[in-house]
């Protein structure tokens, strides 16, 4: 299916557009988040890298679990994208956004990948911190029961000295979440 990107990438009404607007646009990283496969293919056919980065450092992989495309994120780890990419400054990775915005089968999918669920973005959060935070009970049941050590990853601290416990707001995940 194809994408025009209409109503997917977010576009201003502004006549103008920078030309890093314009490079996403045009790059993998639009149709990875629309959830365009057919562009995405055609763009790395083309030579481009499934691995290339937007000038903050998503991969279009961080792009498609960010916004829930399973099947994009399929094909892209099938084509050797990077499960554990970070970007520059806030150090995120493709788990961290699907953990953010409640993806349950991306979070899956990228387990399944070895997605490493014990990484610390820029603020010291993992991804069980990032969906505790978002009450995204089913995805931290998941982050648990696929740790080889769900202690530890109940353990890590983030910069504000919280354990994902503490950003639970509903009695079912704070039990889930404690140790």
């Amino acid at each position: 299916m194809s994408c025009d990107h209409k109503n997917c990438c977010n576009k201003s009404d502004q006549l103008r557009q920078t030309l890093d607007e314009l490079d996403f646009e045009r790059g993998i990283w639009a149709s990875a988040q629309c959830g365009d496969l057919e562009r995405c293919q055609k763009l790395v056919k083309t030579g481009v890298d499934v691995n290339v980065e937007d000038n903050f450092g998503y991969t279009a992989l961080h792009y498609s679990a960010r916004h829930g495309k399973l099947d994009v994120c399929k094909w892209l780890l099938r084509e050797n994208a990077k499960v554990d990419a970070k970007t520059r400054s806030g150090g995120a990775t493709p788990l961290h956004r699907a953990c953010t915005t409640g993806h349950l089968e991306v979070v899956r999918l990228l387990l399944t990948y070895k997605a490493d669920p014990e990484i610390k973005d820029a603020d010291g959060k993992t991804a069980l911190h990032r969906a505790a935070e978002n009450q995204h009970d089913k995805i931290c049941e998941l982050l648990i029961n696929q740790s080889h050590n769900p202690m530890a990853l109940k353990r890590h601290i983030d910069k504000k000295n919280k354990l994902a416990v503490d950003y639970a707001k509903n009695d079912i995940l704070k039990d889930l979440l404690k140790m």
